[in-house]
């Protein structure tokens, strides 16, 4: 879909394209992209870049026109890896600005909607970016909170029994904050990249705003990333102490129940061993050796804590 908005305060939304206007192409047809190309003569390389859902965070220029494009956090509700990352591509020529993203997102619609509420409005192609970079900014943290408090839900389903599906969880939250963490990076270093491209044209003041918010989803997302790594290594560790003591258990039943089984075999053999076939109290006191050494067996264990 396509949405038509003037660059003025709070982007009030035209029926038509008209000069000095913002293109929003969300999750585009394949009629728009070719109207896209046709058109307004939006480089074919730059469209198929968008599309790649692991294309990293850069900034070209073709034919006239200036290409950035970095990465937006989504929420993936059908999925394995509850969230992810995706591309989202701003392109300007000097006379219209289009941003393009293949995905269904909630940072464009919420940069639209707080734009406004607050009345807000762009000068110039980079202080454009800037505000949507902003934007993206304020997803990664919120995003990062909603993830750390799936890692503490899993966590605390982990703690009442260890099983393999919270595990697996976990390792899904895993992915998200290093898929995070990394396209924070790329937009960071993006961030550099714009400041040394743009350094006269910025709003240093904005500039620094939307730099100290990337810093800070950075070392939030590092933080996080090390957090659950320890956190999975433990309950690693946890796993491998419940098999060794469940191993040890089974080894202490299995050398007590072998004690009489091994009496009870000796006195089972077609030989003389010591009792009278007509005393009446050789069994029990076969029975009664072989309980009494299992006894003294599970004393002992005990003291060593097999059992």
């Amino acid at each position: 879909m396509i949405t038509y908005l003037r660059c003025e305060r709070g982007f009030p939304e035209t029926g038509e394209w008209c000069p000095g206007c913002w293109l929003n192409v969300d999750q585009p047809t394949t009629g728009e992209i070719d109207d896209l190309k046709t058109r307004f003569g939006v480089p074919e390389d730059f469209l198929n870049d968008i599309s790649d859902i692991d294309e990293r965070p850069r900034v070209e220029r073709n034919d006239g026109w200036i290409c950035t494009i970095f990465r937006i956090p989504v929420a993936c509700e059908d999925q394995d890896v509850p969230f992810t990352t995706v591309p989202v591509g701003v392109m300007a020529n000097g006379e219209y600005i289009i941003t393009a993203c293949y995905y269904a997102n909630n940072v464009l619609s919420d940069f639209i909607d707080h734009a406004q509420k607050r009345s807000i409005g762009v000068n110039t192609a980079v202080d454009f970016m800037l505000r949507l970079l902003n934007s993206s900014a304020y997803w990664f943290l919120r995003y990062l909170k909603d993830v750390r408090d799936k890692v503490a839900d899993a966590e605390g389903d982990l703690r009442e029994s260890v099983r393999n599906e919270d595990l697996f969880r976990l390792m899904n939250l895993q992915k998200s904050f290093v898929l995070f963490a990394t396209s924070i990076s790329g937009n960071h270093l993006l961030l550099d990249r714009i400041n040394r491209l743009y350094r006269n044209e910025l709003d240093h003041e904005l500039f620094d705003d939307v730099s100290i918010e990337f810093r800070q989803a950075d070392a939030t997302a590092t933080i996080a990333t090390q957090m659950l790594d320890r956190t999975l290594d433990t309950y690693a560790s946890v796993i491998s102490n419940n098999v060794n003591a469940i191993m040890k258990r089974l080894t202490s039943i299995s050398l007590i129940m072998m004690i009489p089984t091994l009496i009870a075999s000796f006195y089972g053999m077609n030989v003389d061993v010591g009792f009278s076939i007509d005393n009446h109290w050789a069994f029990g006191c076969i029975i009664g050796a072989g309980l009494t050494l299992s006894v003294i067996s599970c004393i002992v264990l005990r003291k060593i804590k097999w059992l």
